[in-house]
């Protein structure tokens, strides 16, 4: 008969401080999201709430396979943590300013899509939820 080694599902062993700081981060971009979608309404406020569940859709792509508590299967390790860094959201709201459109508010939309999505990514990391390590364990 064998038995199973369960461990603790843990979270992220960031200092106090550095989560503070994410915490910080994410109260600020949350202020700024809720900002951008009532004031441009529309199709700001799908696009900002999509923004912020969309990150933790990448659970559902991928194999399954067997897992513990709290730890991811290996095949959606990949997909999660390629969406939970904060590259992707930056480098999206430092592009659609800059693209085509007719007026200034052309592109709203899909700046708030990127704001909400380093929000999710903000309150994550405050939250003590960071990257996966290849076998699906908090870092």
């Amino acid at each position: 008969m064998t038995s199973l080694t369960c461990h603790k599902a843990t979270r992220s062993s960031a200092s106090g401080p550095v989560r503070a700081a994410w915490a910080l981060l994410a109260v600020f971009l949350l202020v700024w999201t809720v900002l951008e979608m009532v004031n441009h309404g529309g199709g700001t406020i799908p696009l900002g709430i999509v923004g912020f569940i969309a990150p933790d859709l990448t659970l559902f792509v991928g194999p399954a396979g067997p897992h513990e508590p709290g730890q991811l299967p290996r095949g959606k390790v990949p997909a999660y943590n390629f969406v939970h860094r904060p590259v992707g959201p930056v480098l999206m709201l430092v592009v659609v300013p800059f693209l085509p459109g007719d007026g200034p508010g052309a592109n709203v939309g899909l700046f708030t899509f990127g704001l909400a999505w380093l929000l999710h990514i903000a309150s994550d990391r405050a939250l003590g939820y960071g990257l996966r390590t290849a076998d699906g364990r908090q870092r």
